[in-house]
């Protein structure tokens, strides 16, 4: 949201400063000016879409300002200086680190070859400490902001009481998955997972029960995967795996040895706890959600059949 106010109104600013250069008869700047304008421009429709263009947006939005920075230092001396203040912590917080940090040392390089605009004078030097200390504390608190970032993110994607991804990162996963290469993506198989009569332990021992049986069966789960393979709950008793198996055949034996292991593994208050499982190797679904489909079907299946049973979608 603060960039795509940002962005329409730097797009003012220029705007109207070339045509404040335009009247005052500096063509050639008032053209420039214009220029960054479209640039802004630009940014800002890009803003307004998805990723990866939110991100081009910023960087267009952090090259017209410091292109204005560059030309109003040029045209206005060193009465255009706390614009560049400005635009120097602003870029932090508009783009990543990797982005911002090269395009300040740009503009810090600009204003520095501008001759009387930095070096010579006592005010002059104050005015690049400032430049300094300004660039120095956006970085800093730039590069925290994006860690604190990084771990919520992580945070957000797992599920509290598991420790396992949640059904947000399935989707993301999912997605990807669906956008990968082609090639890889018929190795793939997607399996459903559900805990039998799980109601009826959390219904007779309660949900502290409950909640050991899903954290005891993400365990389980984790140490059979191998390091391609994810689990993720999905939600409730239900999980869910996303495994490199190459075939159908693969799959089947994958799943039944999961249901084997759970079988002979995982204990309740009132004895042993099974699952039931279905699963289904990737077809050339357009949609993840089609593909999910399919699994969960296979798992109503092996619900029928009579519980601690495995199918796998044809």
């Amino acid at each position: 949201m603060p960039l795509r106010t940002i962005a329409p109104v730097t797009t003012l600013a220029l705007l109207c400063f070339a045509l404040w250069l335009w009247f005052d008869g500096q063509r050639l700047a008032a053209a420039i000016s214009g220029l960054l304008a479209i640039l802004a421009l630009l940014s800002s429709i890009c803003i307004h879409q998805r990723q990866p263009r939110l991100e081009l947006g910023g960087v267009l939005l952090c090259v017209a300002t410091v292109g204005g920075c560059l030309l109003s230092a040029w045209q206005l001396g060193s009465a255009a200086l706390p614009w560049t203040y400005l635009v120097l912590m602003s870029n932090f917080f508009i783009v990543r680190n990797q982005i911002a940090t090269p395009l300040n040392l740009m503009l810090v390089a600009g204003l520095l070859l501008m001759p009387g605009l930095l070096l010579g004078q006592p005010t002059q030097l104050q005015a690049l400490i400032v430049i300094v200390l300004v660039f120095g504390f956006g970085y800093h608190f730039s590069h925290r902001l994006q860690g604190d970032r990084t771990r919520l993110e992580m945070l957000a994607s797992l599920d509290a009481l598991t420790g396992v991804p949640n059904r947000r990162a399935l989707e993301k996963s999912l997605q990807a998955h669906i956008d990968g290469m082609r090639a890889e993506r018929f190795r793939q198989g997607l399996v459903v997972i559900d805990i039998d009569n799980f109601k009826e332990v959390n219904d007779r021992y309660g949900h502290g029960a409950g909640d050991t049986a899903l954290s005891d069966l993400a365990a389980i789960l984790r140490f059979e995967l191998r390091e391609n393979d994810q689990v993720f709950r999905f939600g409730g008793e239900e999980f869910v795996i996303l495994v490199d198996t190459g075939s159908r055949e693969a799959l089947a034996r994958f799943t039944e040895r999961l249901r084997k292991t759970v079988y002979q593994s995982l204990r309740g208050p009132g004895g042993r706890i099974t699952i039931s499982a279905g699963a289904a190797m990737y077809a050339g679904e357009q949609r993840w959600q089609d593909w999910f489909a399919r699994a969960d079907a296979a798992l109503y299946a092996a619900k029928g059949q009579g519980r601690n049973n495995v199918v796998i979608a044809e």
